[in-house]
């Protein structure tokens, strides 16, 4: 009985990873051939290759969409395609390895040229594939940082004058603590691995300290940090600078500290100026415009006003448009002006409970991984947490971001005219 031995991956690594593996399991066995596959999904990697199998095989199939490292597979005929074609082309697959027309993979300069070639050809599908992996380690942590927080409010926050707080030295009050944690990490995670992705391990230290950047705002004179947004323009900075040094021919008695010493400490420096002087003092600089524009609009429009407040608050979600939106709103609640913050708490609560709802009633639009995290969204939305609808918007921003802003614009506005107001900056409308 021939043997074929094969890897399975999807960005997320919950439905699409499986089902793969299942359908090359079973195109094998239709025609008596033994498939063993290695799965790299949220869990890890599972049914892991051993030196034994890759040298018994016939042959490698990789259907993944995420990086995966080929070069212990040098020698062996070896077809690479999307995890989707492993679910619906399986048989056609497995067909070309035992008919013997795979081509021969060769971990040679020549080859890392040519594949070098095809991945600058493909540049679109490798920034897909690294925004997904970012977005994959990122949801956890949004998940489990907004629950732990939407459960402490709950169980143990007291309704006051100033909104619901929970007492000091309460083990509701540590709960949140540790879920501010979490979703302070957010942002970090995001960005390590999306450069993690581009350049493999040595991306990961630049991309982390690029993301803490990203969510301290402080570090570039700005009162609001730069969100996940600015989480994955490290990401990418990060990743990509990481990939320029390890190209660099050096010494071989450097070789074995490069991707240890030399790519993180140069790699961080390098993102760290570059975005604390290149794009922290702009988003700073913004933060502040932004704040006087929106204080020369009071007394004018009341409809565009909350149109614009509405689109700040669901662009970013959490980053400087969202930040000087809601600072905006709660400076004006110290002058005992309510009539802007209820507009801006609907506003906070509109894209995760939306997205959360859809997520519930359209099904079929939705993958099981985004399903789970539309519950977690749906109780973040309760607690006017916005960034419970991040892992929806990370993952497809081009659609989601501009649905959500019309969403917000649109409930910013009817609050406005309905005359609701909001006391308190937390704790929901």
């Amino acid at each position: 009985m021939k043997k074929i031995i094969a890897i399975t991956s999807c960005p997320v690594g919950i439905a699409h990873t499986y089902m793969a593996a299942e359908n090359l399991e079973k195109a094998g066995k239709a025609v008596g051939a033994e498939v063993k596959v290695e799965t790299h999904g949220s869990i890890g990697i599972e049914n892991e290759l051993t030196a034994k199998d890759i040298e018994e095989a016939a042959g490698v199939i990789i259907a993944a969409d995420t990086k995966i490292d080929k070069t212990r597979f040098g020698g062996k005929p070896l077809i690479t395609v999307g995890v989707q074609e492993g679910i619906h082309h399986a048989d056609e697959l497995v067909g070309e390895i035992l008919a013997g027309k795979a081509p021969i993979y060769k971990s040679t300069e020549t080859t890392i040229s040519a594949e070098n070639k095809s991945e600058s050809e493909n540049l679109g599908k490798k920034i897909y594939k690294s925004l997904m992996n970012g977005v994959s380690y990122m949801v956890p942590f949004v998940v489990t940082g907004g629950l732990l927080i939407a459960i402490s409010l709950t169980l143990g926050g007291t309704a006051t004058p100033e909104g619901i707080k929970i007492p000091e030295g309460t083990i509701w009050a540590t709960m949140n603590s540790i879920g501010s944690i979490a979703m302070g990490l957010m942002v970090p995670i995001l960005s390590a691995f999306i450069a993690q992705s581009i350049a493999d391990r040595p991306g990961l230290v630049p991309g982390f300290v690029g993301g803490m950047l990203a969510a301290n705002g402080a570090l570039y004179g700005s009162d609001a940090n730069a969100g996940f947004l600015g989480g994955i323009i490290t990401g990418f900075l990060a990743g990509f600078i990481a990939l320029g040094i390890k190209k660099v021919r050096v010494p071989k008695a450097l070789q074995s500290i490069m991707p240890i010493i030399v790519i993180p400490i140069l790699g961080s420096l390098a993102v760290g100026f570059v975005f604390i002087y290149v794009i922290g003092e702009p988003v700073a600089l913004l933060f502040s415009s932004l704040t006087h524009f929106l204080a020369g609009m009071q007394g004018g429009s009341e409809i565009v006003l909350a149109m614009i407040l509405g689109a700040m608050i669901a662009f970013d979600m959490g980053g400087p448009f969202n930040k000087v939106a809601f600072l905006f709103g709660s400076g004006l609640i110290a002058e005992g002006n309510y009539s802007i913050m209820g507009p801006i708490a609907v506003a906070i609560c509109i894209p995760p409970l939306a997205l959360g709802l859809a997520s519930l009633t359209l099904k079929t639009k939705f993958t099981k991984t985004e399903r789970e995290a539309g519950k977690a969204s749906l109780a973040m939305g309760l607690f006017g947490i916005t960034e419970g609808a991040i892992p929806f918007a990370s993952t497809d921003p081009l659609r989601v971001i501009p649905s959500i802003v019309v969403g917000a614009m649109t409930g910013s506005v009817i609050a406005m005219l309905s005359g609701v107001t909001d006391h308190v900056a937390h704790g929901g409308p």
